[in-house]
């Protein structure tokens, strides 16, 4: 009978142990989980700068991949007009092109002024135009071939490495085919430090024609027009868009060469190198470490709700566990308890009948006395066993609800004086008083209603203390209701133990409940009472008393 407390002690220091092992992997996870969070913002702020660098400069890419390439449309044909209308919309558009340079250039195998050779065929420039914004056309010629002003090809440095590029692809050009991707950017683009020139990409036919006029020398050839222009940019005029605030607080485009003397320790920064044009620069990017521990903040909130959570629903289950251990504990405590006071119940009566039989069957000869002594011995006590058998097969039949109500009329002054009248014969010492209001009419299950009457009449008896034996019975009619009042002036209830009173095999310790009682009659009259549609309860005061109410319908029919 010892095993099962040890057992219980195992399981609850088991439980114990699983609770301190999720608190300490909850402390675990919630650390393991800011520094995970703590470690992907600052891997984002290392890597989504890429973002911030396309995003920013997609107009430059804007400019070098569709808009200047549209110079090729003109297939040598663009005049100072055309050239100053397709300057205006690219000023107007990209902030960053500070000037345009038109080379308005020829080719041919004749000689050329300002130009040079390459085998037969000449390149040079025959007018040079400078565009700006808020300038008049008249301003913007700054070199006519004829008039000779101090320019020279010599000082078109942008010019004459096109150029010679463009001579060289003529050289080995043999055959009519489209340009390849690569060599019309190693050609024809020319990309320096802030600064872009492009030569307009002829017809593969005009590269046959051009190679002829390098190869043989011609009378009087023609002049061919071929447009070279020059972009000036300026990258600090390009607005940069800070696609992940949460992230970067400070970006700034710098010199590549450019390295803060003094580096605050509370600044998290990086750096992305820019390329083509803007190979020189890098976009620097700082935030403050506050402002980056808010966004790991961020990040972390929801893992820590989740893990959290995860955490309550563990707990829950370890307190289900422990409560149910706790009342098996419960349980076997009052099964315990209840085979120990029931075997007490039934061995006591057993003894004595088996002591007054002895004595019967010993005897040779019994007076009239003995045989009713012993008489009254075995009757008492048969009766005592009997209603305890009664009291555990009703208290199942209850449960199981296989027994009905038999509904009676009852004249209930007399049905609760006849049971007085019986207490007081058989405890000579319990004063009860019995107050009835007028009742017309009362239906109810007299064998029910009398079981009611003798557990709590019984109880009222056995916790009080000698020389204090009395109750007060007071029945009354109130709102097509039956109350009825069990006052004593026993040893009373403590008010923790209220709740506990009416549960199956529960015993209050006491110095009146050491033996005799298995914690089934208040039970048993809950049960009753219930099972009757009414309901009871109960007020105590320490060393003054209880008051049992019950309230039955007084005509349930």
């Amino acid at each position: 009978m010892l095993s099962a407390p040890s057992n219980y002690k195992k399981n609850f220091i088991l439980i114990v142990c699983f609770l301190v092992l999720i608190s300490i992997s909850l402390i675990f996870a919630l650390f393991l989980g800011f520094n995970l969070a703590r470690k992907y913002v600052e891997s984002e702020f290392s890597s989504l700068k890429i973002e911030v660098m396309e995003k920013s400069f997609e107009p430059y890419n804007n400019l070098f991949q569709y808009e200047i390439p549209q110079i090729s449309y003109y297939q040598g044909y663009l005049d100072s007009s055309s050239a100053s209308a397709y300057a205006n919309n690219i000023l107007n558009k990209y902030a960053f092109v500070n000037q345009i340079t038109f080379y308005d250039s020829e080719i041919s195998n004749q000689q050329i002024n300002n130009g040079f050779k390459y085998g037969n065929l000449s390149v040079g420039i025959k007018k040079l135009y400078r565009f700006r914004k808020n300038v008049n056309q008249e301003s913007q010629l700054i070199f006519k071939n004829n008039e000779q002003d101090g320019y020279t090809l010599d000082k078109s440095d942008d010019f004459n490495k096109i150029a010679l590029r463009f001579c060289h692809l003529i050289e080995k050009t043999d055959s009519v085919k489209s340009l390849a991707s690569d060599v019309i950017y190693k050609t024809f683009f020319n990309v320096s430090n802030n600064r872009i020139t492009f030569m307009g990409i002829p017809r593969p036919d005009d590269l046959l024609v051009y190679k002829e006029l390098m190869i043989n020398k011609q009378i009087k050839a023609p002049l061919y027009d071929q447009d070279v222009l020059s972009f000036e940019l300026n990258p600090f005029n390009i607005p940069i868009i800070n696609t992940h605030p949460e992230l970067y607080q400070f970006i700034s485009l710098r010199r590549i060469s450019y390295d803060p003397v003094y580096k605050q320790s509370n600044l998290l920064t990086t750096n992305l190198n820019m390329s083509g044009a803007f190979a020189d620069y890098k976009l620097y990017f700082a935030s403050e470490r506050n402002f980056i521990s808010k966004e790991v903040n961020n990040r972390f909130f929801p893992i820590a709700i989740s893990i959290i959570v995860v955490y309550l629903i563990l707990s829950f289950i370890t307190f289900l566990l422990f409560r149910n251990l706790n009342t098996n504990h419960k349980l076997f405590k009052l099964q315990y308890d209840f085979i120990n006071n029931f075997t007490h119940e039934f061995k006591t009566p057993v003894a004595v009948i088996k002591i007054a039989g002895n004595n019967i069957k010993s005897a040779i000869e019994l007076s009239t006395y003995e045989k009713n002594h012993y008489g009254k011995i075995l009757d008492e006590e048969a009766d005592k066993l009997n209603n305890l058998m009664n009291k555990l097969l009703s208290f199942t039949q209850l449960e199981t609800k296989s027994i009905k109500i038999k509904y009676e009329k009852i004249n209930l002054e007399i049905f609760a004086q006849n049971i007085v009248d019986s207490f007081q014969l058989k405890y000579a010492d319990y004063e009860i008083e019995l107050e009835i209001s007028k009742i017309p009419i009362f239906y109810s299950d007299p064998v029910f209603l009398n079981s009611i009457f003798q557990n709590l009449m019984d109880n009222a008896y056995k916790y009080s203390s000698p020389g204090n034996k009395f109750l007060t019975i007071k029945i009354v009619s109130m709102r097509k209701n039956i109350h009825f009042y069990f006052s004593d002036k026993g040893i009373g209830i403590k008010t923790n133990e209220l709740t506990n009173i009416f549960k199956k095999f529960y015993r209050i310790q006491n110095q009146y409940n050491q033996q005799g009682s298995v914690g089934l009659g208040l039970a048993f009259c809950k049960e009753l009472v219930v099972f009757m549609n009414g309901s009871i309860n109960v007020t105590s005061k320490i060393d003054k008393g209880s008051i049992f109410e019950i309230i039955l319908p007084q005509n349930p029919l």
